[in-house]
C-alpha cells in the first residue's frame, strides 16, 4: 500500500470493529493517514517498517496486550506518542499504561472531538522536542538522554563521538555507564555531577532537566573547564606542583607526556605522583584521577 507521505500517518492498534470503523473515519476527514493493527504483534512488525506520528493503543487485546507492546515499542519509538484507549478507568490500568511507556489515555467510548485534540497536542510536543533536539545538534552540545534504567536514549552527534573515542566502542554498547547512572538517578537531589571513569579520562555528568517520568537529559561537563589546579591545591593536601601534575594526570596524560609540557623528566613526575598518592591516600591513577574530578566539582573526598 502506497502512503500519502504529505499526511501524519497514525498507527490504530485495536481488536474491535466498531472501535476501528469509527477512529477511521475520524482521522481520515482530519486528514490522516491510517494504519491499522489487531494486536500488539502485528503492530510491532508495522513500526519496524513506517513510522507513525502517533500510536493509539487499546489496553486489553489478545496474543499481546497494550502494556507489552507499547514497552516493547518505545525502543523503536523513544519520541512517538502513545495514547491508550481503555474502557478500563481504575488508577491501576491507568498507572499501568504510564509505568509501560505511555504518553496518554483516553477512554471509551470516545469522543471524536476531544480525540483529535490530543492527537494535534502530543504532535505539537513531539515536534517541538525533535526541533530542540536538531538546535543542540547544530550547537554541538555535549547532550544525551538517559531511562531510569541508565540506558542511553539517544544523544548528539558530539556526545557520540566523545563517547566512542574515551570508550573505544559504538555508543549502544556503552553500558559501563548505566550502573552508575541508574543508581546516581535514585538519589533524592541530583545537585552534585556524576564523575565516571573511562578508558582514557573521567566523565562528568551534569543533570539538566527530566523530560517525562522516564527519560532525563544529561549534559556531560567539559573536562577542560572543570580542571584547574589551584583548585586542586586549595581543596587537597598537595604543593603547587603536585598539584600541576595531578591535574594533567586526570587529564589522561602519560608521564611522559606530562614531563613534556613541564619541562621535567617522566621519572621526577613519577616521584611527584608517588608523593601525592600517599598525601590523597590512594594507590593508582585512576583513584587519583577521581579524586582530583571530586575535588574540582566541590564534592566531599
Amino acid at each position: 500500500m502506497a502512503l500519502d507521505k504529505d499526511k501524519s500517518i497514525i498507527l490504530v492498534v485495536d481488536d474491535s470493529p466498531d472501535s476501528i470503523g469509527m477512529i477511521n473515519t475520524t482521522l481520515n476527514q482530519a486528514g490522516y493517514t491510517v494504519l491499522v493493527s489487531l494486536n500488539g504483534q502485528q503492530a510491532l512488525h508495522i513500526v519496524n517498517q513506517v513510522r507513525p506520528r502517533v500510536v493509539l493503543m487499546d489496553a486489553v487485546m489478545p496474543v499481546m496486550d497494550g502494556f507489552e507492546c507499547t514497552r516493547e515499542m518505545r525502543r523503536q519509538l523513544p519520541l512517538t506518542p502513545i495514547i491508550f484507549m481503555t474502557g478500563l478507568t481504575d488508577a491501576e490500568h491507568t498507572v499501568k499504561a504510564f509505568e509501560h511507556g505511555g504518553t496518554d489515555y483516553i477512554t471509551k467510548p470516545i469522543n471524536p472531538g476531544e480525540l483529535l485534540a490530543r492527537i494535534k497536542s502530543h504532535v505539537n510536543n513531539a515536534n517541538m522536542i525533535t526541533h530542540a533536539r536538531t538546535a543542540l545538534d547544530l550547537a554541538k552540545q555535549y547532550i544525551l538522554a538517559v531511562n531510569n534504567s541508565g540506558t542511553i536514549l539517544w544523544a548528539t552527534p558530539e556526545t557520540r563521538k566523545l563517547l566512542a573515542d574515551q570508550y573505544v566502542e559504538p555508543l549502544s554498547e556503552t553500558l559501563r555507564l548505566a550502573p552508575a547512572i541508574r543508581e546516581w538517578l535514585k538519589r533524592a537531589e541530583l545537585t552534585a555531577d556524576l564523575v565516571v571513569q573511562s578508558d582514557w579520562k573521567p566523565i562528568s555528568l551534569r543533570y539538566v532537566k527530566s523530560v517525562h517520568s522516564d527519560e532525563h537529559l544529561l549534559r556531560i561537563v567539559g573536562q577542560d573547564v572543570l580542571l584547574d589546579a589551584s583548585v586542586l591545591e586549595a581543596s587537597l593536601p598537595v604543593t603547587k606542583r603536585e598539584a600541576v601534575v595531578l591535574m594533567w594526570v586526570a587529564r589522561g596524560k602519560t608521564n611522559r607526556e606530562i614531563g613534556a609540557i613541564l619541562d621535567l623528566s617522566p621519572r621526577t613526575i613519577n616521584k611527584h605522583l608517588e608523593q601525592v598518592y600517599t598525601k590523597i591516600q590512594v594507590d593508582n591513577r585512576a583513584a587519583a584521577t577521581s579524586i582530583a574530578i571530586q575535588a574540582m566539582l566541590g564534592m566531599a573526598v
